[in-house]
């Protein structure tokens, strides 16, 4: 092994580490003192014990609840998206879940809507930090990358639909109040989610520069990402220019820009939100 891959591995390893005491930290303080329910795989082996515990009396441990429900998305993990990936996401999972176990109640505040909005802050970095790092919390974010790898775009807001119908089950059984915080807290999850990890959406670089063939090789190389040259005319000198026209991941975004303006300090680029692509739009593999 490599001084790189070491070093690499090293970073995931705390990724791993700094990620579950989040959300462990997260369940044991907002979640818990405010009676949410997260959503995803979490929410559902969250509402199974308490659902347990107030109906039949029984006080089950989180640790195998968990990883019991997660069994199904796991699959879906080793099968589709790649062994490694879903075996790092697994140790989130089960280091996660021991920590919840573990780690005693702490009360930051009583106030359900501070909870419900910092609490989804907090689960919503927690998220982002493994999923930028090639490792996820388990559960719904196996499916919602599947989905995303399969239709190339973002399904965040299909998870959080999922989520909903799970904490309408739990509005039913515990009070339309924990439930309508939750979905507050899952909001703010997700939003988070949207602005840390960009990388299922997809942004349109419009760049008017003296270099174009340099550009377009830049691009390809840090993205594998073509480009298409265009000629233009200015509208007021009618001077010739060249215009490079590339769809990248947002992910991808301020690196290639960096790049850009590395390249020709002059350059004009315009970035425009993609909504949809249709065609063949590269993602790079999770193994």
């Amino acid at each position: 092994m490599n001084s790189k891959n070491a070093v690499n591995n090293l970073r995931l390893l705390v990724v791993i580490v700094v990620s579950s005491l989040l959300l462990a930290i997260n369940m044991n303080t907002f979640v818990s003192t405010g009676g949410l329910v997260p959503g995803g795989a979490t929410g559902l082996s969250l509402l199974i014990k308490r659902s347990l515990a107030k109906f039949a009396g029984l006080s089950l441990p989180f640790t195998p609840l968990n990883l019991a429900i997660n069994a199904i998305p796991v699959y879906i993990g080793f099968r589709f998206i790649g062994k490694k990936f879903t075996g790092t996401s697994l140790m989130v999972i089960a280091l996660s879940s021991v920590l919840t176990d573990l780690l005693p109640s702490y009360v930051i505040t009583y106030d359900t809507l501070l909870i419900s909005i910092f609490g989804g802050i907090l689960n919503g970095v927690a998220i982002s930090l493994c999923l930028k790092n090639d490792t996820t919390t388990g559960g719904t974010d196996f499916i919602s990358i599947y989905i995303s790898e399969k239709t190339g775009r973002d399904s965040f807001n299909v998870i959080l639909g999922i989520n909903v119908v799970i904490l309408v089950i739990a509005g039913l059984l515990f009070g339309w109040d924990k439930a309508l915080y939750s979905i507050i807290f899952q909001f703010a999850t997700t939003e988070v989610e949207h602005m840390m990890y960009r990388n299922y959406q997809q942004v349109t670089l419009l760049i008017i520069t003296k270099v174009p063939d340099q550009i377009c090789e830049m691009i390809y190389s840090q993205t594998d990402h073509g480009g298409t040259i265009i000629d233009g005319i200015g509208s007021h000198e009618k001077n010739p220019r060249k215009i490079v026209y590339s769809v990248i991941a947002g992910s991808e975004q301020d690196r290639v820009i960096r790049s850009i303006k590395k390249a020709d300090p002059d350059a004009f680029c315009n970035v425009i939100r993609t909504e949809k692509v249709i065609g063949k739009f590269y993602l790079r593999p999770h193994d």
